[in-house]
């Protein structure tokens, strides 16, 4: 008896475990046509402020409509939902009132629109973090106010999926926010733990097993992986979208300003990466393999979109037989009448992958997948005319060789239109994946024509290499969180080595470093060599070095309710657990860097220079009165200095410039200058973090000004 009622209790746990173990997905089975195309909306970096009204109501007045007119199947809003920063941009913590703008402007959109509150996603950005010290917790107002909020999505990762008649679309978002979340500025990266990357890994292989159907995957998040930091255990996001060969990562965070190419292509490598050089990671295509058991191609793209607090940005992505596409929409300007979204043949610039490539030449193609050409239109006004046109630019310019009309798709129930053009396609195969461009048309029944922005196509999967400019280099090519070790730990070394070696050379060799030799390296040996004989300004920088390594630089309010303090150290800020009382944890690094870096290379660095530049200066004014007063005239190496800095011994130019000790004054006002640059650091990081100079950081905001006035005054003319 007792043995049937233990077995009777266990099989009531069991059963509930098991029916629990895999929970049924959110599934969107999308209905009426265009069967073959699925298509979504992304906004990002909303940044609605209290100091910037206009952003909430360009939103309200342009993108309820829009989304009317394209009706997504889902809204996509990856973070920076609010602003939180003060007029003066230097505050930056959580402000209930945007918040609340945020839900109602929000509330508003979807009501307009027609669209159902359930397809909107919205995420946090850092900017949605700034302050909060936990997740749930009463500053933690995008659980209150957020949409995702509301609809009790309080994961870290959430899935939805799209599904057709023969196809599968799995969008996956990531929340990769601090867990406690400090103000800015540093709070600029995002930190995946294990345990978020093993739900996201769970959550792009729901289907692996489960269905017959192919399936797309799409993951979209705010912060772009040039600006994600890896887990404890060194696993990455990348690590994990390529173990799935994701199509695509959508994000957002950069904002335009730096550039519209905020994209990059992103292939297996055994190799630790610092660095990308250009959007695409191969500099050469390897060759097809169309073997049955040939591996995968590990790849997918990430497309960082911009943002609506100044570009007025909203991107349209499509899915077309597997073929991600989308298209930027610039609202600076006002409403859209007509939007055109190519969706195949694909950008051989920003969309092409060598799965597509693979997908042609071993013709394992869809069918009718290349039959024609095709682009989703949607506009407010009937259309008579849909052409699509195809240029070459062998002969140097744009030169057409096709013209087609396009007819639209016919439906019982149509979500949107779609036009196609049949078409040879195998007449446009070429080895150039830049030779033909296409471009789409529309006219309306007032006349009003709309045309596509001319795009490089390969029908043959050829990718079109581009390059980043500079600024796109520097935020998308750069692994940030991997550079900042290397970065730093250089930097102090660096400036180590060119404060000791010279001193040891003075103490322990002979061999000394002068001007009379030529060279960066030597001139510099030279200039630090000269610091050592300032004594106190030598062992004063040393030890400030030693003191940015081994001491908390600051002690500051990290969170908005400025009840608890924190000291931010070159490893982050140390701040008592939330979760353990008494304990106390690193948070906020690499995103320290900001802090960090530009202290060491833009005040530190200059420093030293420039004191051991009035040092040596003060030791060429001293040789040059003594050689006006007659001193040593019989000594070569005196007259040789002379000649050398001074010109020839009788130029009365020469002498004047040293006399009048022009060089100081360039060098005073270079300190001048630093202390400015390290004064404005100073006031912005008072009113990030709340502080007090002389309380809270005065080794940090005292020594390098005291070094320098320090020197100034020991290289005066009299001493």
């Amino acid at each position: 008896m007792g043995s049937a009622i233990l077995n009777a209790m266990v099989f009531m746990a069991v059963i509930p475990a098991l029916c629990c173990a895999n929970p049924p997905k959110d599934v969107i089975d999308v209905k009426g046509g265009p069967e073959s195309v699925v298509w979504v909306v992304q906004l990002s970096d909303l940044h609605f402020s209290v100091h910037h009204p206009d952003r909430a109501t360009d939103f309200t007045k342009l993108v309820a409509p829009a989304l009317s007119m394209i009706n997504p199947s889902l809204v996509l809003i990856t973070g920076d939902l609010t602003d939180g920063k003060s007029k003066d941009l230097l505050t930056m913590k959580q402000n209930e009132v945007e918040w609340v703008e945020y839900q109602t402007v929000m509330e508003h959109v979807i009501e307009s629109s027609g669209l159902d509150k359930s397809i909107f996603f919205d995420l946090r950005g850092n900017h949605d973090n700034f302050g909060v010290p936990l997740l749930g917790g009463a500053f933690d107002f995008f659980s209150k106010y957020s949409i995702n909020g509301q609809l009790g999505r309080t994961g870290n990762v959430n899935s939805i999926t799209l599904q057709t008649r023969d196809r599968k679309h799995l969008f996956v978002g990531v929340d990769t926010t601090m867990s406690v979340g400090v103000r800015g500025p540093t709070n600029l990266f995002g930190h995946p733990t294990d345990q978020v990357l093993s739900e996201l890994d769970m959550e792009l292989s729901h289907w692996d097993s489960q269905s017959k159907d192919p399936i797309t995957k799409i993951s979209f998040g705010h912060f772009p992986l040039s600006f994600s930091a890896t887990s404890h255990s060194g696993k990455s996001l990348k690590d994990i979208f390529l173990n799935h060969s994701i199509s695509a990562y959508i994000c957002g965070h950069l904002h335009a300003r730096f550039g519209k190419n905020l994209k990059r292509h992103h292939q297996l490598s055994s190799s630790p990466e610092f660095f990308q050089l250009n959007i695409h990671q191969l500099s050469s295509q390897p060759p097809v393999n169309c073997s049955t058991d040939a591996p995968t191609a590990n790849e997918f793209w990430e497309w960082e979109m911009g943002d609506w607090r100044k570009s007025r940005a909203m991107r349209i992505l499509a899915i077309d037989r597997g073929h991600v596409s989308y298209v930027d929409v610039d609202f600076k300007l006002g409403t859209k009448k007509t939007i055109i979204l190519p969706t195949f043949p694909l950008d051989s610039q920003l969309m092409s992958t060598s799965s597509f490539r693979h997908e042609y030449e071993c013709r394992a193609m869809g069918p009718f997948s290349y039959e024609a050409i095709r682009a989703l239109v949607f506009s407010v006004s009937p259309l008579v005319s849909v052409t699509a046109m195809i240029y070459d630019t062998r002969p140097g310019y744009l030169s057409m060789v096709l013209e087609a009309p396009m007819i639209k798709l016919q439906h019982n129930t149509s979500r949107g239109d779609l036009y196609i053009a049949p078409w040879n396609y195998r007449a446009f195969e070429d080895p150039s994946p830049d030779r033909y461009w296409l471009q789409i048309e529309a006219t309306d029944f007032m006349g009003r024509s709309t045309l596509s922005d001319l795009r490089p196509f390969s029908i043959n999967g050829l990718s079109t290499k581009l390059s980043w400019t500079w600024k796109e280099f520097i935020v998308m090519g750069c692994q940030w969180a991997a550079l900042y070790y290397p970065m730093l730990w250089s930097a102090v070394y660096f400036l180590l080595l060119i404060l000791l070696i010279p001193k040891a050379l003075l103490i322990f060799s002979n061999k000394h470093f002068t001007y009379k030799n030529k060279g960066f390296l030597n001139i510099l040996g030279w200039v630090s060599q000269e610091l050592c004989r300032v004594p106190l300004a030598w062992f004063g920088l040393v030890g400030y070095l030693f003191y940015l390594i081994l001491f908390p630089w600051f002690i500051g309010q990290v969170f908005t309710d400025g009840k608890d303090k924190g000291y931010m150290t070159y490893m982050g800020w140390v701040i008592k657990s939330v979760n353990e009382d008494g304990k106390h944890e690193y948070v906020g690094s690499p995103d320290v860097m900001v802090v960090v870096l530009p202290h060491l290379l833009f005040v530190v660095f200059p420093a030293i220079l420039v004191t051991g530049a009035l040092a040596a200066e003060k030791q060429i004014y001293r040789e040059h009165v003594l050689s006006l007063s007659g001193k040593k005239e019989d000594d070569p190496d005196q007259e040789e200095k002379r000649s050398l800095w001074y010109g020839n011994r009788g130029s009365r130019k020469s002498n004047s410039c040293v006399g009048d000790r022009w060089i100081r004054n360039v060098l005073l006002v270079v300190c001048l200058a630093i202390c400015w640059k390290h004064f404005m650091n100073c006031r912005a990081l008072i009113k990030a973090y709340e502080m007090n100079p002389i309380i809270n950081f005065p080794g940090y905001s005292l020594t390098i000004p005291l070094l320098l006035a320090y020197t100034v005054y020991r290289t005066r003319r009299n001493v």
